[in-house]
């Protein structure tokens, strides 16, 4: 029985027997007191009156102190529900009709009574993937199964966007069969409280399944958990390290002072990144990429240290293979022209600083490829390896001898001060060249030509001395081979030539007698065209249409080629913007070779912000400047500043010519350009030789490793197409897709340009 009903049904019988009491002693009292009868009748008037009175009072008093605790009671309740922003409902199951509360429909964005009181309403914005799991625990509360309802799922708000409510419900009357009648509720909105959780979870996650080893420890530096990579990576599993110090996987190859600068840059930065060579747990060593971040609280100080490490260990080993395959001859383990290029400048740089010279020596093997034609290319290769072995005996300690072609050495002798200082060293070259060789069980004999040339004397360039070594070699072979021959440097008629084609160029500049051409550059893959390289020609008055080399070799390291450099970009500039008025069909990157002289200039990246706000109507972003001459660079840190300060402007950068004259891969580790060039000498004659061949694989590999692109240039044949897309090189350029074009030529060429592979 109802306890409501009860406590009314107290109230009744005890107000009946108060009455009967009191009707009852009151007439015995009337009756004791007065004898008249009138008398005891006006009595009980005033008896009747005073009990209605006195009782009215007391209901009142009752009802009252009722109404006053039921009062507060709601009172209570509803600021204990504003306070949740918890909304109520109320269920009649039998006419299917729900009241709702204000603070309900407003967690929904409902105005109060605007909100349907349909059950079929809020069933309809119960989230489809949740709504049959919601009916199964409300139906199973409604037939007594569970003590009370309890569900959490997503609900649809006015906007259209879900919110995760819990939902709680207790069926408080149920007729005389048990049949729910009436069920009353709240909703919480717990979004927040999922989405923790979810984000919780998700961290829990990537903790657990990264493929980065983690490591969290306090601020007593004391490991408290790792992940299951970390496991992997050390060996170590995670008993063996909570509790412990990261010491533990130290390898003793990092000095004291690499961990203090460590610590203190984590203290004043926050965070370090750096390399760290650490030990396995079997003892090995291996190489991990370190990141160590500080954890902080509100009020700003260290509550944890997590770091986040990678085996990078065979990654070096393979960067380490790519850069010896990138500056060493595979046949004969010779330095190649790459690595002979950063040794000869190194050496050039050292004899202007002590005063004293250094000799280029061109040799050419005489009667190698007879041998090589006869016999084969194993024999010729063992020949090679045998006369190389001789010659580097033959050197002194501090001097370079390099492989740089087929039956091709240069060798760069240090520290003379006199041209007889290195004589006896060229005639030990010439007897290791010469004396005989047995290979298989046969006996050959070749010798050698030798072309040297001076250096200061023959005040060059390392590609112009290197260029005179080899003149001198052509005419040792003319005056009968196995001698060498000093190049003249005075009355050489090539410095002549340079000195009065300077001049040329430069009244060329002033007349304005150059002209831009274009070569596209293809995803040989998609077929589409992704580039163009802006390529300078001369159109001399006299000699006509004169390509790059013609002139250009004339102006390395001459401030000219600073003038005539910015000339290109801003003609480049000028024919985008006419190109762009035109509505021609046009890629999205137009490449500018810059030389290394320009991009040394200390304004260059003001000088180049100033031509791109002459042409506002032109994206950055289109430009993408190509180095030239890399190995002429002097300051690698400031080239780095400049060309991140020209980023900053939208430009990209690009590497030309790699595999030539570059100095080492520092360059490419520091410097911020986004694609590789192969030099298209080693693609011209990748297809019929094995060095060019592993060259452009090493360069593509090397691209790869460091992350950037690759494009190979001089693409003259369809094999030389197809032969580059089976070692993963797409971009490409070339004689085979098109020559160099005048602008006028470009857009109709690019419209119907088909890739023929």
């Amino acid at each position: 029985m109802n306890t409501v009903w009860m406590s009314a049904l107290r109230v009744s019988i005890i107000y009946v027997i108060i009455g009967v009491i009191w009707i009852i002693t009151s007439d015995k009292a009337l009756s004791y007191f007065f004898v008249d009868k009138q008398s005891i009748i006006e009595l009980q008037t005033f008896k009747g009156w005073f009990f209605i009175i006195a009782t009215g009072f007391i209901l009142f008093w009752l009802v009252y102190h009722q109404l006053k605790n039921m009062n507060e009671a709601e009172e209570r309740l509803r600021y204990a529900l504003n306070a949740s922003g918890d909304g109520v409902w109320d269920w009649d199951v039998p006419s299917s009709k729900v009241w709702y509360s204000k603070q309900l429909q407003t967690m929904l964005g409902y105005a109060d009574g605007e909100f349907s009181n349909s059950l079929d309403e809020w069933a309809s914005r119960v989230h489809p993937d949740d709504l049959a799991l919601v009916m199964e625990d409300l139906q199973r509360h409604l037939d007594g199964k569970t003590d009370c309802y309890i569900n959490e799922h997503r609900i649809r708000c006015k906007n259209g966007h879900y919110k995760w409510v819990r939902d709680s419900g207790l069926v408080i009357t149920r007729d005389e069969h048990g049949k729910p009648i009436r069920l009353v509720g709240t909703h919480a909105d717990i979004t927040a409280r999922k989405e923790a959780d979810e984000k919780l979870k998700l961290a829990n996650t990537v903790f657990t399944h990264a493929y980065e080893g983690i490591l969290v420890t306090d601020t007593d530096n004391k490991i408290i958990e790792v992940n299951d990579a970390f496991t992997r990576i050390t060996g170590y599993g995670r008993e063996d390290v909570i509790g412990k110090s990261p010491k533990l996987l130290q390898s003793g190859k990092h000095s004291p002072t690499f961990y203090e600068e460590m610590w203190h840059s984590i203290k004043t930065e926050g965070y370090w990144s750096g390399e760290v060579s650490n030990r396995h747990k079997n003892g090995q060593p291996f190489i991990e990429m370190l990141t160590i971040s500080e954890i902080r609280d509100a009020d700003g100080n260290a509550v944890n240290y997590v770091a986040l490490f990678s085996d990078i260990t065979h990654i070096r080993a393979q960067q380490i293979a790519l850069e010896r395959l990138a500056s060493y001859d595979p046949l004969t383990s010779l330095p190649n022209r790459i690595l002979l290029a950063d040794r000869l400048k190194q050496s050039m740089a050292h004899c202007q600083r002590h005063q004293q010279l250094l000799a280029v020596a061109f040799i050419d093997l005489d009667g190698f490829k007879q041998v090589n034609d006869t016999y084969g290319h194993e024999v010729g290769d063992k020949l090679l390896v045998t006369i190389s072995n001789r010659m580097k005996a033959s050197l002194r300690e501090g001097d370079t001898l390099a492989r740089i072609g087929g039956d091709e050495f240069i060798a760069v002798l240090t520290e003379l001060n006199v041209f007889e200082d290195c004589e006896s060293v060229i005639e030990r070259l010439l007897t290791a060249s010469s004396e005989p060789i047995s290979i298989d069980d046969k006996t050959f004999s070749v010798s050698a030509s030798i072309g040297v040339t001076l250096f200061p004397e023959d005040s060059v360039d390392a590609d112009i001395l290197m260029r005179h070594a080899d003149h001198a070699m052509y005419t040792a072979k003319q005056l009968g081979k196995n001698r060498y021959h000093l190049f003249d440097v005075n009355q050489d008629d090539a410095i002549r030539s340079h000195r009065k084609q300077l001049l040329h160029i430069e009244r060329a500049l002033e007349n304005d007698e150059f002209v831009m051409h274009f070569q596209p550059i293809v995803n040989m893959r998609t077929g589409s065209v992704i580039g163009l390289e802006a390529l300078l020609r001369w159109q001399s008055p006299k000699e006509g249409l004169l390509p790059p080399g013609a002139f250009l070799p004339y102006i390395e390291n001459n401030p000219i080629s600073v003038n005539l450099g910015e000339w290109v970009i801003h003609a480049v500039l000028k024919q985008i913007s006419q190109w762009q008025a035109e509505q021609a069909t046009m890629p999205d990157m137009i490449s500018i070779n810059i030389s290394a002289l320009q991009i040394e200039q200390t304004n260059f990246a003001d000088r180049l912000a100033s031509l791109l706000k002459a042409y506002p109507e032109v994206d950055p972003h289109k430009i993408e400047l190509e180095i030239l001459e890399t190995s002429a660079l002097e300051d690698i840190q400031n080239v780095s500043n400049t060309m991140n300060a020209c980023a900053q402007l939208g430009v990209k950068f690009a590497i030309d010519d790699f595999g030539t004259g570059y100095s080492s891969l520092t360059y490419l580790k520091h410097l911020p350009a986004e694609i590789i060039k192969i030099d298209q000498s080693f693609v011209r004659d990748m297809l019929i030789d094995e060095d060019d061949l592993a060259i452009v694989k090493g360069v593509i590999g090397l691209a790869n490793a460091f992350q950037r692109g690759v494009i190979a240039e001089g693409v003259e044949s369809a094999e030389h197409g197809k032969a580059l897309l089976e070692l993963g090189c797409e971009l490409a350029q070339g004689f085979g897709i098109a020559k160099p074009m005048p602008a006028e030529l470009v857009p109709e060429w690019i419209a119907g340009w088909k890739p023929q592979w």
